[in-house]
C-alpha cells in the first residue's frame, strides 16, 4: 500500500520500520528527511562519539558538556541533589500515602511503589543531607556514611555524574535515536546482531553509546526505545544487562589502579571482545530467556517484524537509508523531540538519583565494613583454582564485590596486596572479570530498577553471577595465553 505523505497529514515518529516501508515520501519531505538525517545525526555522532582535545587530554564530547554542566555549580550541586532528592521522598509519601487517588503523569511515577521504595528513598536522603552538610559546612558527620570509601565513592563521581548525564543527555539523545542513523545502523547489524544477540541491529548503537560515553546513557537509550516500540521486554533486558559496559576512560581508571596500565590496550581489547562472547550465552539461558517476545505497547512480536533482516541483500543498505529519510521526514521537530526527552527525563530523575544514593552508599557500606563480599567469595575460590588462576585466595573476594561498584574489586584486590603480593597476570584478571560484569548497584543495575525497566531485582543479581561464572573461565584463557 502507498501512502502518499503531505505536509498537512500526521504521522506517528515512533512508527515501526516495517511500516516506514509503506510511506512514499513527496520530493520536499524527502529533502527535509535527507537534511534532518545529515544535519540532526551528525550532531547526535559527534556529542557522544566524538573526542576533543580537553584540558591537555582527549574527552569526549558528551563528557565535557555535563561535567561542564554540574560543574556550573560548584559545591552548591550537593544541595541541589538534596533538593531533588528530598523532593522525591516527599512526593513519594504524598502520593502513596496521603492521597493515593491523584492521577497525573507526575503521580502515576509514585504508584506502583511499595514499602522497600519509602526505605530505600529516605536513606537516599540521609546520605545526600549529611554528604551536602560534610562537604559544604564542613560537620563532622559519621566516616561510614561520607568517608571516601563510602558517600566519597558514590555521590561526587555518580549521583552528581549522573544528574548531568540524564539532563544533558536529554537534549542531546533525540539527534541520535529520532532522526534515522539507528534505521542505517539497525538495516546494516541485523543480519549480525540478530542470529547472535537475538536482538535487533540498533542495539549496536545502545552498547557504542556505553563504552564511549557512559553505562548510565547506554541504559537510558535503551530504556527510551523499549519505550518507543523498537525493542521488545526480552530484546531490551539483553542489551541492558549485556551492553551497557562502562566507557572507556573509567576503564582505563581501573586498569591503571590494578597496576597493568601497560597492558592497557591489550586488556580493553579482551574485554571488548569478552562482552560480546558472554551475550551470545547470556540470552540463551534464564532469566533473560524467558523474558517475553512483546512490544512495550502489549503487541506480541511477529514473523513479519522480522522479515527480510536475517540476511545481507543488495537492498540491505539502500533499505536502511530510505527508512532513515522517511524516519527524519516524519519526525516531529527538534523541539518538540527535545521538550518532550526533557519531560520524560524529568521524570524519572528524582527516583534515578535517589536510588543511587540509597542503594550506592549503602552496597559501599556492606563492602568497606562487614565480611559479606569476603564470604561469598569463598564460593569462587575452587573455581579460580580449578582454571589455574594465579593469587586465587588472594583475589576470590573481589569476584562478588564487583556488584556494589565495578570499581571495588580492583580496591579490595589492592587492599588484599598490603599482606600477599599479587601477580601482574592475577592482576589482569580481576580488571577482565570487573569490566564484562556490567552490573553494578551503585550505578547501572540502580538505573535499571529507578526507570521501571522489565527485569526484577533478584533477577539483576541472577544476572550478575551468571556473568561472574562465565566471565572467569573465559578470563582465564585470555591470562594463559595472551599475557
Amino acid at each position: 500500500m502507498d501512502t502518499n505523505v503531505k505536509e498537512n497529514m500526521v504521522y506517528d515518529s515512533d512508527m515501526a520500520s516495517a511500516e516506514l516501508d509503506e510511506i512514499t515520501l513527496d520530493s520536499g519531505l524527502r529533502m527535509k528527511g535527507i537534511l534532518r538525517l545529515i544535519i540532526c545525526s551528525a550532531i547526535g555522532i559527534f556529542v557522544f562519539f566524538c573526542s576533543v582535545p580537553h584540558n591537555g587530554d582527549s574527552e569526549i564530547v558528551f563528557s565535557i558538556i555535563y561535567n561542564g554542566f554540574v560543574d556550573l555549580f560548584g559545591n552548591a550541586v550537593y544541595w541541589v541533589l538534596t533538593v531533588i532528592i528530598g523532593g522525591n521522598f516527599a512526593c513519594h509519601v504524598y502520593f502513596k500515602y496521603i492521597n493515593k487517588e491523584a492521577s497525573s503523569a507526575f503521580a502515576d511515577v509514585y504508584k506502583n511503589d511499595k514499602i522497600v521504595h519509602t526505605v530505600l528513598y529516605f536513606l537516599g536522603f540521609v546520605y545526600v543531607v549529611c554528604y551536602a552538610l560534610y562537604v559544604t559546612a564542613g560537620m563532622e558527620l559519621p566516616e561510614i556514611i561520607v568517608g571516601d570509601a563510602t558517600g566519597g565513592n558514590v555521590i561526587p563521581p555518580i549521583v552528581k555524574g549522573v544528574l548531568g548525564i540524564i539532563l544533558v543527555g536529554a537534549v542531546f539523545m533525540p539527534f541520535l535515536l529520532n532522526y534515522g542513523i539507528l534505521e542505517i545502523v539497525g538495516a546494516i547489524l541485523e543480519p549480525i546482531m540478530r542470529p547472535l544477540f537475538k536482538v535487533p541491529g540498533k542495539a549496536a548503537l545502545d552498547a557504542t553509546s556505553s563504552f564511549v560515553s557512559s553505562s548510565s546513557l547506554g541504559v537510558l537509550i535503551t530504556n527510551r526505545l523499549w519505550k518507543k516500540g523498537v525493542y521488545t521486554e526480552k530484546e531490551m533486558v539483553a542489551i541492558m544487562t549485556g551492553f551497557s559496559a562502562v566507557s572507556i576512560g573509567f576503564a582505563y581508571l581501573v586498569i591503571t589502579t590494578a597496576g597493568v596500565g601497560n597492558q592497557w590496550v591489550k586488556v580493553y581489547a579482551v574485554s571488548f571482545v569478552m562482552v560480546f562472547i558472554i551475550e551470545v550465552i547470556m540470552v540463551r539461558i534464564p532469566p533473560i530467556s524467558r523474558k517475553k517476545d512483546v512490544f512495550y505497547n502489549g503487541r506480541q512480536q511477529t514473523a513479519e517484524d522480522l522479515k527480510g533482516e536475517a540476511k545481507y541483500s543488495a537492498q540491505t543498505i539502500p533499505r536502511g537509508i530510505q527508512r532513515a529519510v522517511k524516519r527524519g521526514a516524519i519526525a516531529r521537530g527538534v523541539a518538540p523531540d527535545v521538550t518532550a526527552s526533557l519531560k520524560d527525563s524529568i521524570l524519572v530523575l528524582p527516583q534515578v538519583l535517589t536510588m543511587l544514593s540509597a542503594v550506592g552508599v549503602s552496597a559501599m557500606i556492606l563492602a568497606e565494613y562487614t565480611p559479606i563480599f569476603k564470604w561469598i567469595g569463598y564460593i569462587f575460590q575452587p573455581i579460580l583454582m580449578l582454571c589455574q588462576v594465579p593469587d586465587a585466595a588472594a583475589i576470590a573476594p573481589s569476584m562478588p564485590v564487583g556488584i556494589a561498584e565495578m570499581f571495588l574489586p580492583v580496591l579490595v584486590m589492592n587492599g588484599a596486596a598490603a599482606t600477599v603480593t599479587i601477580g601482574e597476570t592475577a592482576r589482569i584478571f580481576v580488571c577482565l572479570v570487573s569490566m564484562v560484569q556490567i552490573i553494578f548497584f551503585s550505578e547501572t543495575a540502580t538505573v535499571m530498577m529507578a526507570t521501571k525497566s522489565p527485569i526484577k531485582f533478584w533477577e539483576i543479581v541472577v544476572c550478575f553471577f551468571e556473568r561472574t561464572i562465565i566471565a572467569i573461565p573465559l578470563s582465564a584463557i585470555a591470562i594463559h595465553l595472551l599475557f
